[in-house]
């Protein structure tokens, strides 16, 4: 049901909206399930509450709709917004934007996941939630996040090392460096990152290259102490790349992501990725 409702954002009389996600990614609770998320801008607490603190900014109006595509009831939805109203915002101040995205195992080796791009104008980037199913074996997180701002296009402006080191982890998020038995993954939960979900189920799918279990992580960083800031474009993107004894190697997960940023100008300026429908956002 978390894949089925959809929040919706518009500010100030713009025909698409600025915000389109999920409900669950929203709140880094993909998968369908829920995940405890203790962090800045994100608060996920016992027994389904989910807390957003972001600022957002509008000049003359708002709407804030939750979609229902669920094919069965949803029995109960309480919310509570919280606003001032009276000040006077300028004509280039920036408001919130959040677009969800999928790469469903069906991109070319070596092909970079691309958490966010279209995007034209002057803002930061705030946010990412990134929820991975491996579905090839080994370790699945080698891949950089890459920020690609204003001109830089061939290589990218700013670079992590890896994904469980961007998400503020190390050592493929284990308990301890061994090999046999295997190391159990930690899940945690902190300001300004997380690694908060993890869940290992059988695996269906008859594929040579599939894990004996389909194993699936999510993890958070915000970057609110440490925005990244673009004055015309911004892209983002992850590669996919593994490791194991004989080095790394390109992988093709199932990897869906949330981008969140702030940007001036019109949301109608960008170009919009369309949400995929209902059966293609379904969690593994």
């Amino acid at each position: 049901m978390l894949r089925d409702l959809v929040l919706r954002i518009w500010w100030d009389d713009a025909e698409t909206p600025a915000v389109e996600v999920p409900l669950g990614d929203f709140f880094c609770n993909g998968f369908g399930a829920r995940a405890l998320v203790t962090s800045v801008p994100i608060v996920v607490a016992p027994t389904g509450g989910m807390n957003c603190y972001f600022p957002m900014p509008f000049r003359r109006n708002t709407r804030i709709e939750l979609g229902n595509e669920h094919p069965g009831r949803v029995d109960g939805i309480y919310y509570q917004v919280d606003y001032t109203v009276g000040d006077e915002l300028s004509d280039d101040t920036a408001t919130f934007h959040a677009q969800w995205r999928r790469s469903n195992g069906t991109r070319r080796l070596g092909e970079d996941h691309v958490l966010l791009g279209g995007v034209s104008g002057a803002g930061s980037y705030v946010g990412s939630y990134v929820g991975v199913t491996a579905l090839e074996r080994y370790w699945w997180g080698e891949g950089e996040v890459k920020f690609y701002l204003d001109d830089d296009q061939e290589y990218p402006s700013q670079c992590s090392t890896g994904l469980e080191d961007y998400a503020g982890g190390a050592w493929a998020f284990q308990d301890e460096l061994r090999r046999d038995p295997p190391p159990n993954p930690i899940t945690f939960s902190a300001p300004y990152c997380g690694y908060p979900y993890y869940s290992a189920t059988d695996h269906t799918e008859a594929s040579p290259f599939a894990t004996p279990t389909a194993q699936s992580h999510g993890l958070y960083r915000w970057h609110l102490p440490d925005p990244v800031i673009f004055t015309s474009r911004i892209r983002v993107t992850l590669q996919q790349i593994g490791a194991w004894d004989h080095g790394l190697f390109e992988r093709n997960d199932d990897l869906s992501t949330v981008a969140y940023w702030y940007q001036s100008g019109s949301t109608d300026q960008n170009v919009r990725q369309p949400l995929p429908a209902r059966e293609l956002r379904r969690p593994r």
